[in-house]
C-alpha cells in the first residue's frame, strides 16, 4: 500500500529503479543532488539540473514545468553517493510566482517503473521560500528509503544550494535559472491559455490524480483575478499556443521523451479553424495507452474549462455586489434615479461577464464533444460501453489492459458530455456499490428493493467485464449471497459456468468462502516474504480473485466481518478483491469498527449520484453507473465467449 508520508517520515523502497514523479501549482524546476554518507556535495558534477540533465542513474527534465517525471536507478549510482536529495524551485520568470505559498502546495511521489505509487508527499507549510529540498532517497545499512524533508529556502536555489556543501552556489544556481530561461518557449504552464479567438489549446508536455487545490483563473473579462494562488496543480499542463494556431489534442499526462508521440493521422487544419480530433492522439507505446491518456485529458480539459466558467460567474457576482454596496452606501444616490440606474448598470455588466464566461465555456464544450464523438466509437472493450460494437465482436484478451471502465462522470454544464471513469488494473482497492437510500437524491426517490436489484445488477456487469477482459482462466469470481435474494441478478454468471462455485448462502457459506480466500492472502503473502513464490501449494489458485458481497452484513458474524475486513486491506496486494453490495446503514449496529473497511473501498452508486470529488478543482462529479442497451443480450453473449475461452483454455 501507499505510504502518505509526513515531514520527517521514511520508508523503506522496496525496489530501486523508481520514478519521482511531481505536481506543482505552477511550473517549477526540478533538480537533484547526490551526497555522499555525511550528506556533503563533492562539485557541480555530483548535480542533475535543467542544464546537466544526466548523471549515473539519475535524469531529470530539461525544462520547467506544472509536472516532471525523474527518473532513478539506485544500483546505477556511484558506490560514493549514498544520498539523493530532489530540490524544486521557482524560476524567475516575469509575471511568474516568487514564493511557494502563492502556489498550490506541491504533491510529490515515487513511484516504480509500472507506475504503482511507493511513497507520497504533500510539501504543505510552505510560505516565502522560492526553493525546497522536497525529499530523499538514502541507503541505510545496504538498504535504501525516502524520507519526507520539505525544507524550504527564502533565499532560492543558491541558498538551498549553499546549505548542501556545493561551492559557488550563488553562480551554479544563476547559470540553471538561464538555462531554464532558455527553454521557457516549451515550459509547461497549468492554466488553460486562450488564443485570441478564446480556443483552448493542449500541447503534449509534463505528467498525475491522484493532488492540489486551487482554482483556475476565470475566463476572459476585464478586471481578471491573476493572484497566482487561485492556479490549480492539475496534471494537464498546456504550453504556451501560438494565436489562430491549430488545437493539439496530444494528451500531456506522459512525458514525451518515454513513449512515441502519436502519428500525423489528420490533416493540418485550415487557418483559424481549430484541427478535427483524432481517436488516440496521445503519447503512448500501444493504442490503447495513448487512447486512455486522451481519455484522462478529455477529464482534465472538462474539469479546468467548467471550474474558469464557474469562477468566472463567481467574480461577476462579487463584483456586482461590490459595486451595489458602494452605490448603496453613498447618501446621494437615494436621490431621485440614481440608484436604480446604478443597480441596472451593475446588473448589465454582471450579465456581460457571465455571458462572455458562457461563450468561452461553449466554445470548450464544443470541441470536447468533438473528441468525444471521435473517441467514444474507438474504445477497446474494457474502456467502451455495453453499447460499443467492440463487445460484439468480444474474443478473449492476451493479456489485461491497463484499465477498465466502470462508469461515466459528468458535470451539470456539460451534461452531454460524458468521460469514461477509468481505474487501473489490477485492481488497487475494492469497490462498494452503496444501496442504500440515503446515500443520494435519486436513490431517497427509489423503491429499497428495486435499488437493491439495480445495485446488484451493477456488481454483475463490473463482474462480467473484469472476467472478459483478463485473460482466460486468470481472474476468479466468488459470490456471498447469504439469503439468496440476488438469485435473479446473478443468473448470467450462474447460468454461464464462469463463477468459481456456487453461490454461498448461509452462515456456513459465508464462513468457507471467506476462510478459503483467507488462506489464500495468508499463503501468498508468505511465500512473497520468504523468496519462495514459486513454492506454493498446488491446489491454490494463482487466478485474480474477486468476492462479490450481497447484503452485507447479513449472514457475517463477528469472525466473519474482521475476515473481511482483513481482506479489504490486505488482499489488492496479493490479488483478492472485493466488490461489496451494501447498505451501510443496515451495518450501524457495528458502529466505528468498519468505518476503516468503508474508507478502504471505492464507493458507487447504482443510480446516477454527484458523490465524487474532483481533487484539482474541487468540482462534484455526477457518476452514472453502465447499463446494457434494453433488449440486449451482449452480456449473456460475452459470458458464453468467456466461458467457451476458459473450457479449452485459451489464452
Amino acid at each position: 500500500m501507499t505510504a502518505e508520508l509526513v515531514r520527517g517520515q521514511n520508508h523503506t523502497l522496496p525496489q530501486t529503479r523508481l520514478e519521482i514523479r511531481v505536481s506543482a501549482g505552477a511550473p517549477v524546476v526540478a533538480g537533484a543532488t547526490l551526497g555522499d554518507e555525511s550528506g556533503t556535495v563533492h562539485g557541480i558534477e555530483w548535480i542533475a539540473h535543467p542544464g546537466s540533465p544526466q548523471l549515473p542513474g539519475l535524469e531529470v527534465s530539461r525544462q520547467a514545468a506544472a509536472e516532471h517525471r525523474l527518473a532513478v536507478d539506485l544500483d546505477a549510482l556511484p558506490e560514493a553517493v549514498h544520498r539523493v536529495t530532489l530540490l524544486l524551485a521557482l524560476p524567475l520568470e516575469a509575471g511568474g510566482p516568487t514564493r511557494f505559498g502563492a502556489v498550490a502546495s506541491p504533491f510529490v511521489a515515487v513511484t516504480g517503473l509500472d507506475g504503482a505509487e511507493i511513497a507520497t508527499f504533500t510539501l504543505t507549510g510552505l510560505d516565502t521560500e522560492s526553493a525546497v529540498a522536497a525529499l530523499e532517497l538514502y541507503r541505510r545499512q545496504g538498504a535504501w528509503k525516502v524520507r519526507a524533508v520539505g525544507q524550504g529556502y527564502a533565499g532560492g536555489l543558491a541558498a538551498m544550494l549553499a546549505d548542501q556543501g556545493v561551492s559557488g552556489a550563488a553562480e551554479l544556481a544563476r547559470s540553471i535559472q538561464e538555462a531554464v530561461a532558455r527553454g521557457l518557449a516549451r515550459s509547461v504552464a497549468p492554466a488553460p491559455p486562450r488564443t485570441a479567438e478564446g480556443d483552448r489549446v493542449r500541447h503534449a508536455g509534463g505528467q498525475p490524480p491522484s493532488q492540489g487545490g486551487g482554482r483556475p483563473q476565470p475566463a476572459p473579462q476585464p478586471d481578471p483575478l491573476d493572484d497566482p494562488a487561485t492556479q490549480p496543480a492539475t496534471p494537464v499542463a498546456p504550453a504556451t499556443p501560438t494565436a489562430g494556431g491549430p488545437i493539439d489534442y496530444a494528451h500531456p499526462r506522459r512525458q514525451s521523451t518515454a513513449p512515441p508521440p502519436p502519428p500525423p493521422t489528420a490533416p493540418p487544419a485550415e487557418p483559424g479553424r481549430p484541427a478535427a480530433p483524432v481517436a488516440g492522439d496521445a503519447t503512448g507505446w500501444s493504442m490503447d495507452e495513448r487512447l486512455y491518456n486522451q481519455v484522462w485529458g478529455m477529464f482534465e480539459d472538462l474539469a479546468r474549462a467548467v471550474a474558469a466558467y464557474r469562477s468566472a460567474v463567481d467574480f461577476a457576482e462579487s463584483r456586482m455586489v461590490k459595486e451595489l454596496e458602494r452605490t448603496l452606501s453613498d447618501p446621494r444616490s437615494r436621490i431621485g434615479g440614481t440608484g436604480d440606474r446604478a443597480r441596472e448598470e451593475a446588473r448589465a455588466k454582471r450579465d456581460e461577464l457571465t455571458g462572455r464566461a458562457r461563450e468561452a465555456l461553449d466554445r470548450d464544450l464544443a470541441q470536447l464533444a468533438a473528441e468525444a464523438a471521435v473517441v467514444e466509437p474507438a474504445l477497446p472493450a474494457a474502456y467502451a460501453g455495453w453499447d460499443n460494437p467492440s463487445w460484439h465482436g468480444y474474443r478473449a484478451p492476451m493479456e489485461i489492459p491497463m484499465a477498465l471502465r466502470i462508469g461515466d462522470l459528468h458535470l451539470p454544464e456539460s451534461t452531454g458530455i460524458r468521460i469514461p471513469l477509468l481505474v487501473r488494473l489490477p485492481l488497487e482497492r475494492g469497490i462498494w456499490i452503496d444501496s442504500g437510500r440515503t446515500a443520494s437524491e435519486a436513490a431517497a426517490l427509489t423503491d429499497s428493493g428495486q435499488l437493491r436489484r439495480l445495485a446488484m445488477e451493477s456488481a454483475v456487469l463490473h463482474a462480467a467485464r473484469l472476467l472478459a477482459v483478463y485473460p482466460a482462466n486468470e481472474f476468479s469470481v466468488h459470490v456471498i449471497d447469504p439469503a439468496g435474494s440476488a438469485a435473479a441478478a446473478l443468473a448470467p454468471l450462474v447460468s454461464s459456468g464462469v463463477l468459481a462455485g456456487p453461490p454461498a448462502s448461509g452462515p456456513g457459506g459465508v464462513s468457507s468462502v471467506l476462510a478459503h480466500l483467507t488462506r489464500r492472502v495468508d499463503l501468498v503473502q508468505m511465500a512473497l516474504r520468504a523468496g519462495a513464490a514459486d513454492s506454493l501449494p498446488p491446489d491454490l489458485d494463482p487466478a485474480e480473485q474477486l468476492l462479490i458481497v450481497n447484503d452485507f452484513p447479513h449472514g457475517f458474524d463477528d469472525r466473519a466481518v474482521t475476515q473481511l475486513r482483513y481482506l479489504a486491506d490486505e488482499g489488492p496486494s496479493v490479488g483478492v478483491h472485493l466488490l461489496m453490495v451494501a447498505d451501510r446503514e443496515d451495518a450501524s449496529a457495528y458502529g466505528p469498527v468498519l468505518d476503516p473497511l468503508w474508507r478502504s473501498l471505492l464507493r458507487i452508486t447504482p443510480v446516477a449520484d454527484d458523490h465524487l470529488a474532483d481533487p484539482w478543482v474541487g468540482h462534484a462529479w455526477t457518476y452514472e453507473p453502465l447499463r446494457t442497451p434494453p433488449g440486449s443480450r451482449v452480456l449473456e453473449q460475452v459470458l458464453d465467449r468467456v466461458a467457451a475461452a476458459r473450457r479449452t483454455g485459451h489464452r
